[in-house]
């Protein structure tokens, strides 16, 4: 059996509908024996008679009648085919499938958020919250489009568009000695009881990497019992040690609770760097370089350093 071609299916089904060869012929802009040649053509192919011709009319054949559904379902599904392909010409529009850090979530999503109501009112945007490795598999087996993390992520496949540096603030019990500093060096991470997420969270590895940079020892001791910053905080409240949280997170994090004090580091700080990520060659890498470019700007009120699109 050969394959049938769209224009003989498209000439039958008009049959189909008009049982009249000259009111389908001119329903679909095709010449009369163009539109006969076509459905004879598709007969040869499928080898099934389609249509009973008679020198006043033209009726569908048993098998006709049955193929004839099969037709129309076949060129509606090219037309939303094509309408698809249409639609996904225009940038911004259809599904993003954005995966987000739990330790960046709350404090940067409001803004990605207004700023794609704003501007991109025809994009879905769809949230998924997760740690870094189950973002970085989504990414790589296409569950996800677009990430936006703490970088960098040292993955082969993966591109990253940078969007600001962010500096760690010291959050101590009140009338703790360091409370309300600003000058606080970073060596005075070596002895300080330390509280930091779980394993897992890129947070807990950023802040004993920057408690290794400042000579803290693998043996000094760190207490890890929160699985978010929410009750990280409430613990250094408690009195049961201090803790490192990203300048975004400060506000919300410590501003519930009047035993919590805040202490800035001398430069240069602390910091990590928050970027999108994309895999490498992605269909809509143009898209999502605009993406980036537009959440810079919408970026510049936060307590952050914005970076350009080549940092």
């Amino acid at each position: 059996m050969k394959q049938p071609s769209l224009s003989q299916l498209r000439a039958f089904a008009a049959v189909a509908e008009h049982l009249h060869f000259r009111d389908a012929a001119a329903a679909i802009g095709m010449s009369q024996p163009a539109l006969s040649g076509a459905v004879s053509a598709l007969e040869e192919a499928l080898g099934v008679q389609l249509l009973e011709r008679t020198t006043r009319k033209v009726l569908l054949s048993p098998a006709g009648e049955r193929l004839a559904g099969r037709a129309r379902a076949v060129l509606d599904a090219v037309s939303e085919l094509m309408e698809e392909a249409e639609a996904a010409q225009a940038p911004f529009t259809g599904v993003l499938r954005l995966g987000v850090i739990p330790t960046v979530a709350p404090y940067l999503l409001p803004t990605v958020l207004r700023l794609v109501h704003r501007r991109y009112p025809d994009l879905d945007l769809q949230v998924h919250e997760e740690q870094t490795s189950s973002l970085l598999e989504g990414l790589a087996a296409g569950r996800l489009d677009l990430l936006l993390l703490a970088v960098p992520l040292g993955v082969p496949g993966v591109t990253e568009l940078p969007l600001l540096d962010e500096d760690f603030v010291l959050v101590t019990p009140q009338g703790h000695p360091l409370a309300g500093r600003d000058d606080i060096p970073r060596e005075a991470l070596k002895e300080l009881r330390l509280l930091l997420l779980d394993e897992g969270h890129c947070l807990r590895d950023q802040a004993l990497d920057i408690c290794r940079e400042a000579g803290r020892t693998d043996g000094a001791e760190v207490t890890t019992t929160a699985a978010g910053l929410s009750t990280l905080v409430q613990l250094v409240a408690g009195g049961l040690g201090v803790t490192l949280l990203p300048r975004t997170a400060v506000t919300v994090e410590t501003a519930r609770n009047n035993a919590l004090w805040t202490g800035l580091f001398t430069e240069p700080a602390p910091a990590r760097r928050i970027a999108l990520a994309m895999r490498t060659g992605a269909a809509r890498h143009a898209e999502f370089e605009e993406l980036a470019a537009e959440l810079r700007g919408a970026m510049r009120g936060l307590p952050v350093r914005v970076l350009d699109g080549a940092s």
